[in-house]
Order: structure tokens, then C-alpha cells, then sequence
């Protein structure tokens, strides 16, 4: 595999013309992924992808700015993904997240940062988002829990954690479980985690009253395919179905069906 640190390599080139294309066009987008890790933790990861985000309402004009200066485009997952390829290399068009939970809004913007990337002075997500959204990726082949731990030791005491809890709303549960891991894995930076952030969400799950009425499986909303067997089979309701999810019948069978193509 090629670096794309080469400044000739067929990807650098690639993102790089990409990127442009849409400034040209006037679609606003941040740098994500493992560009924006970069920045944030300094940690280098290289993939054959480059990932950005944008709001919902711009992914068509940005892949028809794509489409024309010839790239092949396709809207991959209608409920969160849009892609532009090269080919080997792609572009990932975020503008929500696999379960829904993490769309794309005006607040992403707003407190984006500025960072070099690619040789390119650009925007990148905000990392209250970043851990937000990566938060919920517990795959049996892909877990994000090292990125949120690196996110919040690298920027833990400037993040806006009041935002942060606000983001995750009912699902706080999700953040108080990436607290805890993160105390474990860095026991000496507990102090990247404000005392009253960890106060707050243990006095919400101790005053926390159970429920054996509630038959919704949730961890749908941590993995697309290790608990399809509670919800198809024995009875519990989907997290991401609408009106409690923000997915359709249909994102959740076209989503799905990914999982099950052979790899």
C-alpha cells in the first residue's frame, strides 16, 4: 500500500483535487476520520480512505461537483453515507452515522477547528463530536473505544463537555461506559475528565429507577449485526426504528443487508 504522505502518490492527489472541487463549488465540508485523529492526538493512521462530513442538505451538490470533474459517485447508505471514488481510493461524504443517532449539524461548524491536512489549511470536526459519534462504533470487527480514549486524553481538558453530555442526551449511559474505560486504560490522566461530568452521570444511573416493562434492545444501536438475533427472533424492539431511532424499516434493511454480503 502506498503512503499518501507522498505528494505523488495517487490518493494525496486525489483528496487533495477533491477537496478542492468542492471549495470550488462552495459545499462546505470538515475533515474527519483518521486525518482529524491526527490532529487532535497525533496519532498516524493511513487507510485508502479520506473522510469528511457535511450537513445532509449539501451531499447532492457536492457529488454532483464531484461527478463533474469525473470521479464515480454513488449515495451508499441513503440514512448517513455518501461515497466518491478513484480507484482504490474513496472518499467518504458523512452526514450522519450508522444508527442515526449522530447527524450532521449547523453546531459541527460552528466549533470546528482549523488544522493543516494533506499540505491544506482546512476545517476538522470538533472532537466532541468525533467522540460523540465514535462512541457508538462497538463492532465485532471494528471498536472505537481507543480513539475516544486518545480524543479525550489529548483534548479532555479543553473539550466542551457540557456539549458533550447535551449530544448524547438519552443515551448518556454510552459516555458514562467510555468514562469508566477511560479511567482504567489511563488511570493517571483522570484528570482529563471533570469531576462533575463523572458525578453527574453516576448520580443519574444511581437514581435510576429499573424497568423490567421495557423490551427494547439498544445495543443495535452499538452494533448492525451482533444483536439482529433479539430483535428478528425473540421479540425485543429496535433502538433505531423511528419514532424512538431516527432510522426507517428500510434504512435498517439496506444497512443490514451490508453486513451480510460475503467479505
Amino acid at each position: 500500500m502506498h503512503s499518501v504522505d507522498d505528494q505523488n502518490s495517487i490518493g494525496h492527489k486525489f483528496y487533495r483535487a477533491a477537496m478542492r472541487r468542492l471549495m470550488a463549488a462552495d459545499v462546505p465540508f470538515l475533515v474527519g476520520g483518521a486525518y482529524a485523529l491526527e490532529v487532535h492526538t497525533g496519532i498516524v493512521r493511513r487507510t485508502k480512505d479520506f473522510d469528511i462530513f457535511m450537513l445532509e442538505r449539501d451531499v447532492r451538490r457536492a457529488l454532483e461537483a464531484l461527478a463533474g470533474a469525473g470521479y464515480q459517485t454513488e449515495l451508499t447508505f441513503p440514512h448517513w453515507i455518501a461515497k466518491c471514488f478513484c480507484g482504490e481510493e474513496f472518499v467518504d461524504i458523512i452526514f450522519s452515522s450508522g444508527n442515526a443517532l449522530c447527524p450532521v449539524d449547523e453546531l459541527w461548524f460552528q466549533h470546528a477547528i482549523k488544522g493543516r491536512v494533506l499540505g491544506m489549511d482546512l476545517r476538522l470536526c470538533p472532537p466532541e463530536e468525533a467522540i460523540w459519534q465514535k462512541s457508538f462504533i462497538l463492532e465485532r470487527d471494528r471498536c472505537d473505544v481507543a480513539d475516544v480514549a486518545h480524543l479525550i486524553r489529548h483534548t479532555g481538558q479543553r473539550l466542551d463537555w457540557q456539549r458533550l453530555l447535551r449530544r448524547f442526551g438519552p443515551q448518556w449511559r454510552v459516555l458514562l461506559a467510555q468514562t469508566i474505560l477511560f479511567d482504567f486504560i489511563y488511570p493517571g490522566h483522570r484528570r482529563a475528565i471533570p469531576g462533575n461530568i463523572r458525578q453527574d452521570l453516576l448520580r443519574k444511573l444511581n437514581q435510576e429507577t429499573a424497568s423490567d416493562d421495557d423490551d427494547q434492545c439498544r445495543g443495535t444501536l452499538l452494533s448492525a449485526t451482533q444483536y439482529l438475533r433479539d430483535v428478528d427472533l425473540e421479540g425485543y424492539r429496535d433502538a433505531r426504528l423511528e419514532p424512538q431511532g431516527r432510522m426507517t424499516k428500510e434504512d435498517i434493511a439496506i444497512w443490514t443487508a451490508n453486513f451480510m454480503k460475503p467479505r
